[in-house]
């Protein structure tokens, strides 16, 4: 009895997915022993430079003196990426080797918004409310926050902070805040010698745009040199004290 054309298709059809398999095993398997050519360290997103390439390159090959010893079965990638992740400068990172051998870290540094003094400590608070320390690398241009800081406020707090680093105009002009006792905050302009009493942490958006409205008028008329306090405290006037 002979083999109907139906079966001679299954046979083929078997055959070349086995060859298939087979050639893909065989060039994982090369491709997993093929050594590393290099690595390569690459921040995104914003500019700070709160640490160095090489700092992350070391935990990439894990203190090994020769790269080329390494093999890309040997690596693991989650736990390498997992290394990375727990700097404390680092938000997020993704490691993975590229088809040409190179070792790839992806990386995202964390953003401060603001310095915090209390007493003799000193450290930065990233957007998401966390801890952050300082970098022996880069200094960030950001207000200096001082003051009664709880975890009460903390959340709000953060959010203000946040908002005046995506804003140029307050990022540029207000250098410091502080906390008072009753939560409510007084800040301090760059060039000009006024206290700006922001009042507690409400109406946030309402109150910067009530200040940039002051500000650019005071600019017109040559009057800001004559205010001693700029009180934000009503959401619907600026009330100023000479």
């Amino acid at each position: 009895m002979g083999i109907n054309s139906n079966t001679w298709s299954t046979i083929r059809l078997v055959l070349i997915l086995g060859l298939a398999g087979f050639l893909y095993a065989f060039s994982s398997l090369r491709n997993g022993r093929r050594s590393l050519q290099k690595t390569e360290v690459v921040f995104v997103g914003e500019s700070n430079s709160f640490m160095r390439q090489e700092t992350v390159n070391k935990l990439l090959i894990e203190n090994k003196s020769d790269l080329r010893s390494i093999t890309k079965e040997q690596l693991n990638l989650d736990k390498l990426e997992s290394s990375v992740n727990k700097n404390p400068m680092v938000e997020k990172s993704e490691v993975y080797v590229s088809v040409d051998g190179v070792l790839r870290a992806e990386v995202v540094q964390r953003t401060p918004v603001a310095r915090v003094m209390v007493g003799e400590t000193s450290y930065y608070l990233d957007k998401n409310g966390k801890q952050m320390p300082l970098s022996n690398h880069y200094t960030a241009r950001v207000p200096l926050l001082t003051g009664s800081i709880t975890d009460e406020v903390m959340p709000k707090l953060t959010a203000v902070m946040a908002m005046m680093q995506k804003d140029p105009f307050l990022k540029k002009n207000i250098i410091s805040v502080r906390v008072l006792n009753d939560k409510s905050l007084e800040m301090a302009s760059r060039n000009h010698p006024f206290v700006i009493e922001f009042g507690q942490l409400v109406h946030p958006e309402r109150k910067f745009l009530n200040y940039k409205a002051f500000f650019q008028k005071a600019v017109k008329d040559s009057t800001l040199e004559k205010y001693k306090r700029i009180n934000l405290r009503f959401i619907h006037q600026v009330v100023c004290t000479r």
